[in-house]
């Protein structure tokens, strides 16, 4: 019976694609699903033979050498052998394993195994500790071996992917990055069947402070490291995160390689498999997020997150608190007003606000009567005319012109709000320097995902993150749970600072309809502002599941012309989003592997 409702299910969601985005582009999603689901899974990270083997035949000596960290404690033979041999048989033999042995005496095998490999190589290089200081003191000790100009950390039970060294390496000859990171994979027992791929964006640093997504494999320079101070006892549990809050913090230059270089093993006392191993780790992780805030000036500190592993930080509002002025075009439609606004005034903590409803040519009598009885009701309401066809953002212009507020919030008159302090969660992050706009959480009432960011190349322009998932979910490594750096957000709840608003024109009336929110948002983020996800504002949209695309008549001319010249103003960089994951698809808005992994 439960696999026939699943089947039943899956039929209907087939079929409402098709009503929504057509015959031809929902096969062509089936097809990709399919591929994935059939193709095996081992080995589908790794690189092929011949890529391997132009590595091996390439002379590595002008790339910096790279230098690979290690603390060795009581060490699995087994692990520790794969470990060892992942990093001999690297294609980059231009590069180095430090390692440092804090064993206690009951497993001197350790060091009898790596004197063994030191006799076959000089590219081994070993301490024994007489002491176990700790995770951070013994990988400092194994740095100090280094004579790389690059360093990179890997724990001794995980596995290196053959090409790691040399990618990294090559990587940083050709950029100068400061600090280098990429994806990584989860196995259990083989690593040439890995559970799962980690593929993450570019450098994101909101999703830094709610998670560490970067983890395994970070490489660095050498004299950035000692200049920060190496690893810092005092956050063991979460060492890597604090390092990574104070690299990222001085590099001027970061990149992301988007490979699985690294394999993270999975068992019971590794926090791959969840942080309950070692508890201690979200203590560490909060005191090393709000050192981070102390110096770079964020007042603010961490709390725990909605799961464990994620973070949220409390800001400290402006004083006195701005006034915020909330744009709701609106046209008839008074209970979808009439939901949205008594939602707002019930609900809303915030204590200065103003509503601004932009009429747009409505036809019924009763909405003129609802106009005269609504700021009798609402305080701090206003009723303006914007006089012209339906243009989404001429009518949003009009609505900034008459605003006082510091703060601008364009809300559509079809959203209701959920969380009372909305506007404190979005105005604590849009009120940071570098923030331009923050974007809410929104739901279809069936509790499903309508927003939860803007990923631009999906289906080819732009789709939303995690579309259709559950409410509650946490993601894709936690994209739903943390605030997140995207390229865009809905408009349909949106707060901007009205300065910025103002530095990029508004937004562009030859968006009369589609595409408004995407171009306004990639503006916000080419002047130099990052645009913010936060999922601590929630509220329900009442768009249509199946409102569908405009496919038809003078709709489809209109939709057709405006994704023409989104894609004129943005050119390639829409199928670029750096805050999206080239090993994921363009297909689906669920996070999912590409049909086909990219090659260089």
């Amino acid at each position: 019976m439960l696999r026939l409702k699943r089947l039943s299910e899956l039929f209907a969601l087939f079929f409402q694609m098709i009503r929504e985005d057509g015959l031809g582009y929902t096969l062509g999603r089936a097809t990709a699903f399919l591929k994935r689901r059939l193709r095996s899974k081992k080995g589908r990270f790794l690189p092929g033979k011949e890529e391997l083997a132009r590595e091996r035949e390439t002379d590595c000596s002008a790339f910096p050498k790279l230098s690979i960290c290690t603390a060795l404690y009581n060490t699995d033979p087994k692990f520790l052998r794969e470990f060892v041999e992942s990093f001999l048989h690297q294609t980059n033999q231009n590069s180095e394993l430090c390692l440092a042995d804090a064993s206690d005496d009951a497993h001197g095998a350790v060091g009898q195994y790596i004197a063994e490999i030191m006799q076959k190589t000089d590219r081994v290089k070993y301490v024994k500790l007489e002491d176990n200081g700790g995770i951070s003191v013994n990988t400092n000790a194994a740095a100090q071996l280094a004579t790389g100009s690059y360093l990179a950390l890997a724990d001794h039970d995980d596995i290196l992917a053959p090409n790691a060294c040399y990618v990294m390496a090559k990587a940083a000859a050709e950029t100068g990055a400061d600090f280098l990171y990429s994806d990584e994979a989860l196995f259990t027992t083989d690593y040439l069947r890995p559970s799962t791929g980690h593929f993450k964006p570019d450098f994101a640093p909101h999703y830094l402070t709610g998670c560490n997504y970067i983890c395994h494999l970070a490489a660095f320079k050498k004299e950035l490291f000692f200049e920060a101070g190496g690893l810092d006892a005092a956050y063991d549990g979460s060492q890597d995160h604090d390092l990574f809050f104070r690299l990222t913090e001085r590099a001027e230059k970061i990149v992301h390689l988007p490979k699985v270089l690294y394999y993270w093993r999975v068992h019971a006392g590794s926090t791959s498999g969840g942080v309950e191993a070692k508890p201690y780790v979200e203590e560490a992780a909060m005191k090393a997020i709000d050192a981070h805030l102390a110096r770079t000036g964020v007042k603010g500190h961490a709390v725990k997150g909605k799961f464990p592993s994620t973070y949220k930080v409390e800001y400290e509002l402006p004083q006195p608190a701005p006034l915020v002025s909330i744009l709701i075009p609106n046209k008839d439609h008074t209970d979808d007003l009439e939901k949205c606004l008594a939602a707002l005034y019930s609900k809303t903590t915030y204590p200065n606000f103003e509503v601004l409803v932009i009429e747009n040519n409505s036809t019924k009598p009763e909405t003129e009567a609802y106009y005269e009885s609504a700021p009798a009701r609402y305080k701090n309401l206003k009723v303006l005319r914007y006089q012209g066809g339906f243009n989404f953002s001429a009518i949003n212009n009009v609505g900034r012109a008459a605003a006082k507020g510091e703060y601008l919030v364009l809300l559509n008159n079809d959203v209701e709000v959920l969380t009372c302090n909305w506007i404190e969660e979005m105005l604590g992050l849009c009120s940071q320097p570098e923030t331009g706009a923050v974007g809410a959480m929104l739901y279809y009432p069936d509790n499903t995902i309508q927003h939860a960011g803007v990923i631009t190349g999906l289906g080819g322009f732009a789709g939303h993150s995690h579309k259709y998932a559950a409410r509650g979910h946490s993601g894709y490594m936690f994209r739903l749970a943390t605030v997140q750096d995207f390229s865009c957000c809905t408009a349909a709840m949106l707060m901007v600072k009205a300065s910025v608003y103002d530095e990029v024109g508004g937004l562009d009336e030859e968006f009369k309809v589609a595409f408004n929110d995407v171009d306004f948002c990639l503006a916000i983020r080419k002047a130099g502002y990052s645009v913010v996800f936060t999922p601590y504002a929630e509220a329900y949209h009442y768009e249509s599941k199946s409102r569908g695309l405009d496919k038809k008549g003078e709709a489809k001319e209109r939709f057709d012309g405006e994704r023409a010249r989104l894609k004129e103003r943005w050119g390639d960089a829409l199928l670029h989003d750096p805050f999206y994951n080239p090993n994921l698809t363009l297909d689906m808005e669920n996070f999912s592997e590409a049909a086909v992994l990219p090659k260089d």
